[in-house]
């Protein structure tokens, strides 16, 4: 059985990373397709990877599945294609949307798919499987030894993580940014790990504050680290829920009981004194969620995606017709001829 990972952003890494890891393990072949930023940092974990940055040479590697932690993938690769999603962003439209490249969604807990189900009825060429979101064993996985040493973190000093996302109708960072500073305390370290899309503006702010940015595509470690995180509807909520630790939402859409949600910047400072002082308040509720969003957290996610790709390996996987699809083959096509390096 051979593997091919479709990789185009930085951040897909490390949910690429466990599973390729487990398919290693499992004398599966595998190889990787990646953009040139990708190629361009590599980790040295790595190493000894096939790594293709060519349509011809991913196409000659001839793979039975391309896994794809994103929304698009290049239709004129051979083999079966499953998605495995970029995130858990289960409050975001685009996580459902089906561009018809895909034979294989494997979701990530009940939430999810339940409306994967739905659209498979509906659309009748696709097979969705939950399995668990694969960076779920990355996370929980994490060599965690010396951590705060390893990041030059005093044991005194409490961390407080600020994870926004970029969304215009779901950011916060234009809103809380100006109350940080003042708020801050002598025996706190403040993170943030920017987004991709973050507004230029509210990236040279954020460079000017008393606050560290992240400029590594993990933010793993830092999840580990930190005591509080503060977010909006960013997936990476979900990701530190895991952790069992405390969340601090800005006016989140959606499972509000997950941690303490605010509306106000001036409600921040409470929050945080709250949540440090009693950070097993919404622990109950937080189990609740993770059930209901990515259940599975033993770390066995990657062995059971693999298992289920060796069995449809085995046993032929009949594909189903999928639509014509043309608007979007064409952007494939265009971002291939015209963007060199860069995968849709």
């Amino acid at each position: 059985m051979k593997i091919l990972f479709y990789v185009s952003k930085l951040y897909s890494l490390p949910v690429i990373q466990p599973l390729l890891f487990q398919a290693i393990k499992r004398e599966v072949t595998v190889a990787l397709y990646v953009s040139s930023k990708v190629e361009r940092n590599i980790p040295e974990a790595f190493s000894g990877v096939k790594i293709f940055t060519e349509l011809n040479q991913a196409i000659a590697f001839n793979p039975d599945f391309v896994l794809c932690p994103g929304n698009f993938v290049d239709f004129r690769l051979p083999g079966i294609k499953v998605e495995l999603f970029h995130g858990i962003g289960i409050e975001k439209p685009s996580h459902y949307k089906i561009r018809h490249f895909f034979d294989i969604y494997f979701t990530s807990g009940p939430v999810v798919t339940k409306k994967f189900k739905k659209m498979q009825k509906k659309y009748k060429y696709f097979k969705v499987i939950e399995t668990g979101w694969p960076k779920i064993d990355h996370i929980v996985g994490y060599n965690t030894t010396d951590i705060r040493k390893r990041f030059k973190i005093p044991e005194n000093k409490k961390v407080i993580l600020y994870a926004p996302t970029h969304s215009s109708s779901m950011e916060s960072a234009s809103e809380i940014l100006s109350s940080i500073d003042s708020i801050q305390r002598s025996d706190e370290i403040w993170f943030c790990k920017p987004h991709e899309f973050m507004k230029k503006e509210l990236l040279l702010k954020l460079k000017m504050m008393n606050i560290r940015l992240i400029s590594s595509y993990d933010i793993t470690p830092y999840l580990h680290i930190a005591d509080v995180m503060i977010s909006d509807t960013s997936s990476v909520i979900y990701e530190f829920l895991i952790l069992d630790k405390p969340v601090i939402t800005y006016r989140t859409l959606s499972r509000k009981s997950k941690g303490i949600n605010i509306d106000s910047p001036s409600q921040l400072r409470t929050a945080i004194d709250r949540s440090l002082n009693n950070p097993e308040e919404f622990s109950s509720l937080r189990q609740e969620h993770i059930k209901a969003v990515n259940p599975l957290v033993d770390g066995t996610i990657c062995l059971k995606i693999i298992s289920q790709l060796k069995l449809w390996h085995e046993t032929p996987f009949a594909k189903g017709k999928k639509p014509l699809n043309l608007f979007r083959k064409m952007q494939i096509i265009y971002h291939g001829k015209f963007k060199k390096g860069y995968l849709r």
